[in-house]
C-alpha cells in the first residue's frame, strides 16, 4: 500500500497573514514533523492561488479578504514548510477544492492501493473540500485527516469540519 500525504494550503496568508490565526501558527511544526515521515515522492501540496481581481470573483464577494494572490508573499508557502516540501509536487488551485488533486490521486490509485492522509489549512474550508473530493473520487480508498495538523478559521468551525468529515467516512486521527 502506498501512503500519500496531502499538505493543504500551508501558506503565509493562512498562517500569519491576511487570514492567519494563532491556531494555524501552532500547527506548522506538527505539519513539518508529518512531512518528515514520507518520501517526497509520496507528498502532494496544494496552494490557494488567486489573481489580482480576487474581489471581483464569487469567492471574493463572499469572503472579501484579499489573500493568496499569486506572486505575493502571502501566496508563498510558509518558509519552514517550503523547505520541508522542496522537491514535492505542488498544485496551484483557484478555489477551495482541487479537482486536479483528486484526478492525480485517482490515476495513482490505478497503479497501487493508496492510503491518503491530509493535513493543513483551513480545516473548515480547503481541507474538508479536498478530503470530500478525494473520497468522492476514491470511495474505497482510506482517507484520513490528522486533526492536530489542521486548523480552522475558528476552533468551533475546525471541530464542525472534523465532524462533517467523520460522517462521510473520513477517518479523523
Amino acid at each position: 500500500m502506498r501512503k500519500m500525504l496531502i499538505v493543504v494550503d500551508m501558506q503565509n496568508d493562512f498562517i500569519d497573514g491576511a487570514l492567519g490565526t494563532p491556531e494555524a501558527e501552532a500547527v506548522v511544526d506538527r505539519v513539518i514533523e508529518e512531512i518528515g515521515k514520507y518520501p517526497l515522492s509520496d507528498i502532494i501540496a496544494t496552494r490557494d492561488t488567486h489573481a489580482e481581481n480576487y474581489l471581483e470573483t464569487q469567492e471574493g464577494r463572499k469572503l472579501p479578504a484579499v489573500h493568496c494572490v499569486k506572486g505575493t508573499p502571502g501566496w508563498e508557502l510558509h518558509p519552514k514548510i517550503a523547505a520541508a516540501l522542496e522537491g514535492a509536487v505542488i498544485i496551484d488551485k483557484p478555489t477551495f477544492g482541487s479537482r486536479e488533486l483528486a484526478e492525480k490521486l485517482a490515476l495513482l490509485a490505478e497503479l497501487d492501493e493508496l492510503e491518503i492522509t491530509l493535513v493543513g489549512l483551513c480545516t473548515d474550508i480547503c481541507v474538508v473540500s479536498n478530503a470530500l473530493l478525494v473520497k468522492a473520487f476514491l470511495p474505497e480508498t482510506p482517507v484520513r485527516v490528522i486533526a492536530d495538523c489542521c486548523a480552522g478559521v475558528t476552533p468551533e468551525s475546525h471541530k464542525a469540519a472534523l465532524d462533517t468529515m467523520r460522517m462521510c467516512q473520513i477517518e479523523i486521527l
